[in-house]
């Protein structure tokens, strides 16, 4: 009964959290196809064809490749770009196979910061736009009262979601009960349009209009926009729980309601300036649209929690300097709020908002971040399939060959979106990967400079036996796992004392979500009252040296913070003209380390026991 109840919890978080983007698409997915930037006439043999792709989209694109073969490979119950990444990289074997493979997780990642601009921006906007058929006159506030709810869904971050977040799956449960029944009403009316379902329609209109199905690609992607979050949001779900939302609830309440939408339009076709709404009575045009809003909000919260996750990974593996992580809850570790991310996409979607002025203008730029990260996402997988699952190479050709060539499809209909607004994401996603890899790469450098300056633990050990030592513990933090830290010498130079106990603490990210308490740590006594400790940390979790220390007891060491001072490295680098980094980036290095928050605050240390000493470095 205990695990039923369980089930019952999670499938319902999920549903409240994991389809809020997919579950917002009706709102603007066939009003877009016929009536948007590349319009389809409104006919009962284009309906039939549309209706007919958009249902073998979300099953090809969504209920195939993502829930059922995708979400098979976990990284230890994590999903995402980043997951997969690790996941490859940890059993790719030749370096430049790990190489690119690096790079094309990387850029997913990049391209996911885009997609997060742009859909709580083109959810909200859609649903605020249904004013519109309350009363034209409305017509001029859509866009200031988009800034205000989008403003305020920014400003309660801060706060945490976990107060918030208890609401989201009744209030999603209704949104998606409401959708199927709205469906059911309008087939029921027009049951005929039901013969969409077989693909020979699909088949039929690309025979017939290669031309416009082609183009219609482009807007049929929206109806499955949100669909990779089935897989990045696994890990606070699980498969099971998804699964079960999707093939139970959601997917039938989408299709009951893509499919209503058909109906109505086969009997009035000039409901297409907004069948969504239109598919509701008069009497609850209000209560839809305040419905549809509060659904868009969910489905942003999602996706702006999904951005800071993604931050975090993002410096945990290092490709992204320190930076604040608030913790908002007490009790769920996965809940955390990062202010940085936050307003770098407050900023953007306000811009994207006043600059598109509306929801058809921003689907130009929507689906072009969504169809490249979907096609990297094939890529990936099928490395898995080879290096983790085993498969022939008949077999990987096959299936990864097959959804390949699926979304070669949808993202080449999208390309020819880039003057009308794809460019947007695709220059986001440009610049999330140049500072990605500028970071990745600057503290490769940096860790070769220090490497060159860094002369041996056991000869330095051996050469101070007429240092003097005072009472205490000094615990310095490195990078490196080999040598004497750059901060160990310098307090050495100005000082001329060691402390009886130095520990040199390595944090490293495991290719893992997360790490055992029984994997932890390691510790090695070198002698003379050294030792090394290396702590491993999964990339979804963040690092707490004092915790670290406490659990070193077991271990036979003991620490007390009164008695031990922590002494941090600060690098200044300089950057200079080499052929190792372009003069450019070694600039956007060096200002990316000046910003990144203080170590203390990163590992939670004690700033009343931190010594900071400086090093500069040229790359």
């Amino acid at each position: 009964m205990q695990s039923r109840q369980a089930l019952s919890t999670l499938t319902l978080g999920a549903i409240g959290v994991v389809f809020g983007d997919i579950g917002t698409s009706p709102l603007y997915a066939l009003k877009e196809i016929f009536n948007g930037h590349h319009p389809i006439p409104v006919t009962p043999d284009n309906i039939l064809g549309i209706l007919s792709m958009v249902f073998w989209s979300i099953m090809l694109l969504v209920s195939l490749k993502y829930v059922l073969v995708i979400m098979r490979a976990d990284n230890r119950g994590e999903g995402g770009s980043l997951a997969l990444l690790a996941l490859v990289t940890e059993r790719a074997k030749n370096p430049r196979l790990a190489w690119v493979v690096t790079l094309l997780g990387i850029f997913a990642a990049a391209l996911f910061y885009g997609d997060s601009m742009i859909t709580p921006a083109i959810s909200v906007l859609s649903a605020v736009e249904g004013m519109e058929l309350v009363t034209p006159t409305l017509k001029p506030y859509v866009i200031p009262i988009t800034l205000i709810i989008l403003t305020g869904l920014f400003f309660i971050q801060k706060r945490g979601t976990g107060s918030v977040g208890m609401f989201f799956g009744p209030v999603m449960t209704g949104w998606f009960a409401i959708l199927g029944l709205l469906g059911v009403l309008q087939i029921a009316h027009n049951p005929s349009v039901l013969a969409a379902l077989n693909p020979l329609h699909a088949l039929g209109f690309i025979g017939a209009h290669p031309g416009l199905a082609f183009l219609a690609l482009g807007s049929v992607v929206l109806a499955v926009t949100g669909g990779e979050a089935l897989y990045t949001d696994m890990g606070h779900f699980g498969r099971f729980p998804i699964r079960l939302a999707w093939f139970a609830f959601v997917m039938p309440a989408l299709v009951l309601n893509y499919f209503g939408q058909g109906a109505l339009l086969l009997a009035e076709p000039e409901a297409i300036e907004n069948p969504f709404f239109h598919l509701a009575p008069d009497w609850a045009l209000i209560p839809m649209l305040g419905l549809a809003t509060l659904a868009t909000v969910i489905a942003s919260q999602a996706v702006i929690s999904g951005a800071f996750s993604v931050a975090r990974q993002s410096v945990q593996m290092g490709l992204l300097p320190r930076m604040q992580i608030i913790h908002t809850s007490g009790h769920e570790e996965g809940q955390i709020y990062v202010p940085f991310t936050n307003w770098s996409l407050y900023f953007a979607v306000v811009a994207l908002v006043i600059g598109f002025k509306s929801s058809s203008n921003l689907a130009a730029a929507y689906g072009i971040a969504v169809t490249g990260t979907m096609l990297i996402d094939t890529i990936l997988v099928a490395f898995v399939m080879a290096l983790m699952w085993k498969w022939h190479w008949t077999a990987v050709i096959a299936v990864a060959g097959f959804f390949l060539t699926v979304d070669i499809a949808f993202f080449a209909a999208n390309a020819i979106k880039i003057p009308e607004g794809g460019w947007f994401p695709i220059a986001m996603g440009l610049i999330s990967f140049s500072v990605l890899t500028t970071w990745r790469r600057g503290r490769r450098l940096v860790s070769q400079e220090m490497a060159k300056q860094s002369i041996p633990m056991e000869d330095f050990i051996t050469a101070i036996d007429d240092v003097h030592r005072i009472n205490g513990t000094a615990v310095f933090m490195t990078s490196s796992k080999e040598g004497v830290p750059p901060a160990l010498l310098h307090n050495l130079k100005h000082n001329q004392v060691l402390h009886d106990r130095v520990v040199l603490v390595t944090v490293q990210t495991a290719d893992t979500p997360h790490v055992n308490d029984m994997d932890r740590i390691y510790l090695h006594r070198m002698g003379k009252g050294f030792m090394r400790l290396i702590v491993r940390y999964g990339f979804m979790e963040s690092p707490d040296i004092p915790a670290v220390l406490e659990m070193c007891k077991h271990q036979g060491e003991r620490f007390d913070m009164m008695e031990t001072t922590f002494y941090l490295s600060r690098e200044t680098i300089v950057p200079s003209m080499t052929r190792r980094m372009t003069l450019l980036r070694a600039r956007l290095f060096a200002t990316m380390s000046k910003n990144a928050t203080s170590a203390s605050d990163f590992f939670q240390i004690p700033t009343n026991r931190v010594v900071e000493l400086g090093t500069q470095l040229v790359i």
